[in-house]
């Protein structure tokens, strides 16, 4: 296939490499002579028809800013096949010959379906903070989230120390412990909570009680929003309270805090070299494909895997942590 024009665009939550990454599409169409379109606000910009010519100079700039310069939006419309063959006729409205979409599984399922039903070109580069897809070691914006959430819960444990404090503090992960369980090695927490090892109730409040005889005068949890130790984290604290009255227990709930700000120089190499991998290989005829990084290694893997396949956790750092909690 003779491939003069890709459109790119971003969908789904937003998260920091999004603009690196668009920028390094951009900027690699510009040297192999390709044209590129942006689609802004996702599937729904697509159907609506907000496409643009994007240039050298349309992405100035963007390299150290979070979010996306595109926006970003949920469509409802893409799910109907109405929506998706109005997508299609702005697609061939615009002699567009191949579709980069910067997002996650849920993105990424959009895309898989609009490719079998129009026979269209799709790639996928993984822009989630999760880092819950298979096929890559690292999503773009999952380092940056780390370290914000290590910053701000670096922050949380003065607080603790100085009030001899119980923290727990709720994290990203639905689906997936690693911003967890990565953090809270980081910042040492007594104990970590994740989806994917479900500790109990009991557990947690041994750890606690020998933290507490052991001389802890503070202490931070650190909490995957998919843990099921609780109903949710306001429940799990209450329980834990009732255990120790004489502990002043408090909540702490990150949320989209862990979502902004700048890329760090990890999530902007990374960007780059995924941006160019995009480009490079729909030019080489391959589609249906993520962009991902394995051992340092920009790699390929069928979208489909990407999105069934299951991210798994470390259980080395399963283990670090066990060894750190005692």
């Amino acid at each position: 296939m003779n491939i003069k024009k890709i459109a790119v665009l971003t969908s789904g939550g937003d998260s920091p490499g999004m603009n690196t990454a668009l920028r390094a599409v951009v900027r690699t169409c510009a040297y192999n002579k390709i044209e590129c379109m942006g689609i802004s606000r996702g599937f729904q910009g697509l159907i609506n028809n907000e496409i643009k010519v994007l240039n050298t100079r349309s992405v100035r700039g963007i390299i150290n800013r979070g979010g996306t310069m595109l926006y970003s939006a949920r469509s409802k419309d893409f799910l109907t096949k109405e929506g998706r063959i109005k997508a299609y006729k702005n697609i061939k409205k615009h002699n567009i010959d191949a579709l980069i979409i910067i997002g996650g599984d849920g993105s990424f399922t959009g895309g898989m379906i609009f490719q079998n039903e129009f026979n269209f070109p799709v790639i996928g580069i993984p822009g989630t903070i999760d880092n819950d897809l298979f096929g890559t070691s690292h999503t773009l914006g999952y380092d940056t989230a780390l370290n914000t959430v290590m910053e701000a819960i670096d922050k949380i444990r003065d607080t603790a120390i100085s009030h001899d404090r119980l923290f727990f503090v709720e994290v990203m992960g639905r689906d997936a412990g690693h911003i967890a369980l990565n953090s809270g090695i980081a910042i040492g927490a007594q104990e970590i909570l994740i989806p994917e090892e479900n500790i109990g109730m009991e557990e947690l409040i041994i750890s606690l009680k020998k933290s507490k005889e052991a001389g802890k005068t503070s202490s931070i949890v650190v909490v995957a929003e998919g843990d099921k130790t609780g109903k949710n984290v306001f429940e799990l604290a209450k329980r834990v309270e009732d255990k120790f009255p004489d502990y002043e227990i408090k909540v702490s709930v990150l949320g989209h805090m862990q979502r902004g700000g700048s890329p760090t120089c990890f999530d902007r190499v990374l960007a780059t070299r995924m941006g160019v991998k995009a480009v490079e290989s729909l030019l080489a005829g391959e589609y249906s494909k993520m962009v991902g990084v394995q051992h340092g290694e920009i790699t390929l893997t069928p979208l489909d895997l990407a999105i069934k396949g299951k991210s798994k956790i470390n259980s080395e750092l399963l283990r670090v942590s066990e060894i750190m909690n005692t």
